[in-house]
């Protein structure tokens, strides 16, 4: 027997299923709830509940606190209703939402810029167009049914490869392989498009992209969407990392930096090389040196949770950015779904 969900304010209703939560229900259905992760391990999906009966599956405490529980938040994601229920959430526009499809790949080819990180490129079935924002992810079907996410680290462009930035994680069940036995011409199967980290407007605010790692990847998705759409709005990329070797596409940052004047590029290292002449230390740290006031800022962040967790909150602490001008996509453990980057 279906359950009916109801949202507000918008007062939009769809129909969840006994096996379903309330988040896979709103995808199947193009309702376009925010979210992240679907494993209960980002927050992304957070909302309030207002009345009805449901279970809340496990999730991690970082995602939702015993204290946001207690205060009537639940997670869509991980959110089974036992009866009609009403939840208050913002949702995303209706134009904004692409069907998600299963779908072969081809492997292209596979590039190792740095010795722990592999660039993939795939061909996807040349009959169906797929659609995507930039800044959302795929899943990985793996053959014993578990999955595994990664964020597109390219535009949409017709017929042209799908781009993705692997990081090797020892014993992972996906990443051993990409590193160890995959090869062009293999197929992969994969699901997607998921996720709401992407540009939410096409306003004149400053943008500030701030990365970690391989984190870069949906952040430089969408500075080539910018790119091929005459943007002129300002932006800020920060991208942080250890030793000079994580910034593996440093090379391709730079050249960003210089052909487009709307375009800063600061890259900032935690263990820098002896030889760094560049910035040091945590890298939303380096943000807020440059610009204490973010007040006017649309922020979008990804990479570790530790950054990103940190720069939501010195940002809004420190640095007057109002909360819903954050915008983060926060790697997770194997266990969950690692934002865009799982093993």
């Amino acid at each position: 027997m279906s359950r009916t969900v109801t949202v507000l304010p918008a007062g939009h209703r769809f129909d969840v299923a006994d096996d379903e939560t309330v988040l896979a229900a709103a995808i199947r259905q193009g309702v376009g709830l925010p979210y992240g992760c679907q494993d209960g391990a980002c927050g992304s999906c957070k909302c309030r509940w207002v009345r009805g009966d449901f279970e809340l599956g496990p999730h991690q405490l970082k995602a939702l606190s015993v204290a946001e529980r207690d205060e009537g938040m639940v997670l869509t994601c991980r959110m089974r209703p036992q009866s009609d229920v009403v939840i208050e959430c913002a949702e995303l526009p209706a134009a904004d939402m692409f069907p998600v499809r299963k779908m072969p790949c081809r492997v292209l080819e596979i590039e190792h810029p740095a010795p722990d990180v592999a660039i993939l490129r795939l061909q996807l079935p040349a009959q169906e167009a797929f659609g995507y924002h930039p800044g959302q992810y795929l899943q990985f079907i793996l053959r014993d049914g578990s999955r595994r996410s990664y964020s597109m680290a390219s535009a949409p462009v017709a017929h042209a490869p799908l781009e993705l930035h692997i990081r090797h994680m020892p014993g992972g069940k996906f990443t051993d392989p990409v590193f160890s036995s995959l090869k062009p011409r293999d197929i992969l199967r994969a699901e997607g498009p998921f996720g709401s980290f992407y540009l939410q407007d096409d306003g004149t605010q400053p943008l500030l992209l701030l990365a970690s790692g391989t984190g870069l990847a949906p952040i430089k998705a969408i500075l080539e969407q910018l790119r091929a759409d005459g943007s002129t709005r300002p932006a800020r990329l920060y991208w942080g990392a250890r030793k000079r070797v994580d910034l593996y596409l440093l090379d391709w940052a730079l050249r960003q930096a210089e052909e487009l004047p709307w375009l800063s590029f600061i890259p900032v290292l935690s263990e820098p090389d002896a030889d760094w002449s560049g910035r040091r230390g945590l890298v939303h740290r380096a943000v807020m040196e440059d610009l204490p006031d973010l007040s006017g800022f649309q922020v979008y962040a990804c990479g570790a949770p530790p950054m990103v967790e940190a720069a939501r909150g010195d940002f809004s602490t420190h640095c007057g950015l109002p909360a819903v001008h954050f915008h983060a996509d926060a790697f997770t453990s194997e266990a969950d779904k690692a934002g865009a980057q799982g093993q």
